[in-house]
């Protein structure tokens, strides 16, 4: 028997997992004394290591910013990264985002994709092993981060007082195996003139997700409240009324992981050049007016002067992922992911350059550099065995515009899984996220194979 279908005895004890783990809305909050991403993210990873704990299994946790179970013998570490946080539910769910509900065949729930799914599955490959009795020339560690959808710093500080893996793959992405990862370039824009007419405007709950909705409440003349009632009769994702506050103005777009922004629409730069059809200059204020000029509806960057693109990795992705206007100082969030060979240090550069004649702060609030690791590595060589072993060929790899651990791992990682190249939007960062549930047994005795090699070879 091929040694991944030890997994499958363990289906129904992971479903039962993942329940419980979708049952705890672990959105990253503000720092509380020892929990540094709030309140349900430290539930969540205490929750999954007190189960870890339960199936027999060694823990460990790092000050609540990550945490492993490991199994095995050995002087060195091979490890499979996963995280239990997750990004806010946002609206327009058709079941409740923090309970699984399964319904032809799909597992819905915040998280089941992107990454308590996987994490389970990880923990549970551990309990396979162990329960097995396999040797092991190295121990296998599975690492529980607990702020990956704010790119913090809990892998990097995890790895300040645990040792490095010799291999490691991280399942949140897709297969095959993706060596190379886009560059990650967070900027905040702010400051300026505030506009004179657009009272409040507010778009996103994370820069890394395209907005599916963005309200602004406007006071301007008659004619123009005429003509922005006018341009939005006719829309079915644009709806203007009148309120003694002044016309309310609500876009609905789709929602889309920053990595994709092509794959959504963006609400705020919808309602954004809605007004600036209307608005004059200083009504629009320099933020929005920035944004009509240089991002308008694209997600390449050509009107801010930063399109490009390298046979590696492609092109380069823009999101416009926050606004604020009339909650303090005006400000807007971009998330952009460069290709592999560009520099960020040049992108801000010149994002400064165009930004500062309208009066705007731009500061670089996270960057992550791009990773490129060698397919002829001896790593991506064991994990394409392992695929192979399970699914009778041999995965490709590829580039992608996400942002995963194995950037922390100084070449010695890659994002490898869980999901299939021919299944269908899994609605990562959006709505009634899911999981195919027979595709993911797939991807656990993927998994487990991959960590069995990893352990053993």
């Amino acid at each position: 028997m091929l040694f991944a279908e030890h997994i499958l005895p363990y289906k129904e004890q992971m479903h039962q997992t993942l329940k419980t783990m979708v049952a705890i809305p672990s959105v990253v909050d503000s720092p509380l004394p020892g929990k540094p991403f709030g309140e349900e993210s430290a539930r969540a990873l205490q929750t999954i290591l007190r189960i870890a704990d339960d199936l027999g299994l060694e823990t460990k946790n790092v000050g609540n910013y990550a945490g492993h179970a490991v199994y095995g013998e050995g002087n060195e570490y091979a490890d499979v990264l996963c995280h239990v946080d997750v990004v806010p539910a946002g609206d327009g769910w058709e079941t409740e985002p923090f309970d699984t509900v399964e319904k032809d065949g799909l597992l819905y729930g915040r998280g089941t994709a992107d990454d308590k799914g996987a994490a389970v599955v990880a923990l549970y490959c551990l309990k396979a092993l162990k329960d097995a009795g396999v040797k092991t020339k190295r121990r296998i560690r599975v690492i529980f981060g607990a702020g990956e959808e704010v790119a913090s710093n809990d892998i990097e500080t995890y790895y300040q007082s645990e040792p490095m893996p010799v291999f490691a793959f991280t399942p949140d992405s897709d297969y095959g195996i993706c060596n190379r990862e886009k560059g990650i370039l967070r900027i905040d824009l702010s400051g300026g003139k505030e506009s004179t007419a657009v009272r409040l405007f507010t778009a996103g709950d994370v820069v890394n997700a395209v907005p599916a909705n963005a309200s602004a409440v406007v006071v301007c003349s008659e004619d123009q409240a005429n003509a922005l009632l006018e341009l939005t009769a006719d829309e079915d994702t644009l709806r203007c009324t009148r309120t003694p506050d002044g016309l309310c103005i609500d876009a609905v777009g789709v929602a889309s992981h920053a990595m994709q922004p092509q794959e959504g629409v963006n609400a705020a730069e919808k309602l954004i050049m809605l007004l600036s059809k209307v608005l004059d200059k200083d009504q629009m204020g320099s933020v929005l007016l920035f944004l009509a000029d240089k991002v308008k509806t694209e997600y390449d960057g050509a009107s801010a002067g930063i399109q490009q693109s390298d046979e590696p990795s492609g092109p380069l992705t823009l999101n416009l992922g926050l606004v604020r206007i009339g909650e303090g100082t005006p400000s807007a969030g971009l998330d952009i992911r460069y290709p592999v060979t560009a520099s960020g240090d040049d992108i801000l550069e010149h994002l400064e350059m165009i930004s500062a004649p309208y009066g705007l702060t731009c500061e670089r609030t996270c960057e992550n550099r791009p990773l490129y690791l060698p397919e002829d590595s001896d790593l991506i060589r064991l994990l394409k065995g392992a695929y192979a072993a399970v699914m009778g060929e041999e995965p490709t790899v590829y580039a992608t515009g996400g942002g995963t651990y194995a950037r922390e791992l100084n070449g010695r990682g890659v994002a490898f899984g869980p999901f299939f190249p021919d299944e269908p939007d899994r609605r990562l960062h959006n709505t009634n996220e899911s999981i195919d549930l027979a595709r993911f047994m797939q991807h656990a005795q993927i998994c487990l194979q991959a960590m069995y090699d990893m352990a053993t070879k």
